[in-house]
């Protein structure tokens, strides 16, 4: 069956309809079809759980500042579909996108018809292949990709990396990925390859362990930069200070971590770990590259300060699973240790006990909004939940996601968004940011 639609971005959209499809043959089929662009570049991929945007947005400022051309692909997006393609340093604009996406729709159509594909891809795959192929077209020296859901059967696994980066494993996708860290740890280790380079921060003992027999089986070299990097820093009101950081290869700092949490300093030697390992192999990243990285990397809607007005400003970060919602939350409890009001919203797949209590004394009320997903919990379901996990906060609810701010203004003149990428990216665009960096000067206000 085709997908009618003339626009080829609504195209890709369309593809939403056919869920989630976890394997390898897919994307395989389409990626040959077009050429096998992927072969035109080095790729770098980053899994894990928690941190993977962070730490891949490290790594592409890295190379980009060496001199490289790069391409940097991530997912979700928060408000375009732009945001998920990134040609050194910028969003891909959407003529060269459209173009691109036409390419996707006529070669999946013309599989499709001739049945050399029994179904269409998924809204993943077509992107994944997307990516590919813009980033063939922009001549890009290395490509850093972001893994899905998983890794095991993830459509970005079809490539040979040069790198692999795996900040963390936690809970989170167990419908799909598995209950147990064991499990989760075993389908995000499916993107270790023979030979392969692997750096990770991973320091729980049941994922680190399956990390280490994938290593092995894989004849693959393992980086545990939690264990060959030594860190001096400090953390004063939301800012993460580094006095020094000692790897094998250098010693860097003083410097400001641009990112804010002190769980940014896990992922910050990841990034530095790998780009050293792959400067060591022949790609020339020189230390000012890796600091400029550091210091200067932005990751929107992840802690991210926004000043709306004098009396008007709210931090975003989605902490939608369990592990997320713990540093969120320890980042306000030492920054605003007093708590902050929270607008929240969250999937009906999501553990929101886990996540409510996680968050614990930093939120101090909690009004409930809607967000657009068909996972979403309807805006009665998620009060009702909310109260019965939180009877400790006072709790409001407004379906649009701008008067729950509002709502949380009225307390005071910060607020916490947090519980879903669709809600940050909601909130986001209702701000008029669209897909770029706020500006977070204000924060000097509270520091």
């Amino acid at each position: 069956m085709l997908v009618p639609t003339r626009d080829p971005i609504a195209y890709l959209f369309s593809l939403e309809q056919f869920g989630i499809k976890l394997g390898l043959k897919t994307i395989r089929k389409l990626v040959a079809s077009l050429g096998s662009p992927e072969r035109t570049f080095h790729t770098i991929l980053v899994a894990g759980t928690n941190g993977k945007g962070s730490v891949a947005a490290m790594i592409e400022h890295g190379i980009r500042a060496s001199g490289l051309r790069v391409g940097l692909f991530t997912s979700p997006h928060l408000v375009n579909i732009n945001e998920r393609f990134v040609l050194n340093g910028r969003h891909v604009d959407t003529a060269t996108l459209r173009v691109g996406a036409q390419r996707i729709q006529e070669t999946v159509n013309t599989l499709v018809r001739c049945g050399d594909l029994q179904h269409h891809p998924t809204f993943f795959e077509a992107t994944t292949a997307l990516a590919f192929l813009l980033f063939e077209q922009a001549s890009i020296d290395v490509a850093v990709v972001e893994v899905g859901m998983g890794g095991r059967f993830d459509a970005t696994n079809m490539v040979t990396p040069i790198g692999i980066a795996i900040p963390s494993i936690d809970l989170d996708h167990q419908q799909f990925l598995g209950d147990t860290l064991e499990k989760i740890a075993y389908e995000k280790a499916g993107v270790i390859k023979s030979n392969s380079l692997v750096v990770t921060a991973e320091d729980k003992k049941e994922p680190l362990e399956v990390i280490r027999s994938a290593v092995t089986q894989k004849n693959a070299r393992l980086v545990e930069a939690n264990i060959d990097v030594e860190v001096i820093s400090n953390t004063k009101n939301g800012v993460t200070f580094i006095e020094q950081i000692v790897t094998p290869h250098r010693c860097y700092g003083p410097f400001q971590l641009s990112l804010r949490g002190h769980h940014q300093i896990s992922n910050a030697i990841v990034a530095i770990r790998l780009l050293e390992e792959l400067s060591a192999s022949g790609i020339n990243i020189p230390a000012k590259a890796i600091v400029d990285a550091m210091t200067e990397v932005r990751w929107p809607g992840r802690l991210e300060l926004v000043n709306v007005s004098p009396r008007k400003n709210v931090l975003l970060d989605p902490a939608h699973n369990v592990a997320a919602a713990s540093k969120l939350g320890a980042y306000i409890n030492q920054w605003r240790p007093q708590g902050l009001p929270c607008v929240f919203s969250t999937l009906r797949d999501k553990d929101v006990s886990g996540i409510l209590c996680a968050l614990d004394t930093a939120i101090t009320h909690i009004v409930c909004t809607s967000i657009n997903s068909p996972r979403a919990q309807s805006l009665d379901e998620l009060t009702r939940t909310v109260s019965k996990i939180r009877p400790d906060v006072s709790l409001d609810a407004n379906e649009n996601p701008s008067k729950a701010l509002d709502l949380c203004w009225n307390k005071g003149p910060l607020a916490v968004v947090t519980g879903s990428v669709y809600l940050v990216g909601a909130v986001r665009k209702a701000l008029d940011l669209g897909g770029q960096d706020s500006d977070t000067s204000f924060a000097r206000m509270y520091n």
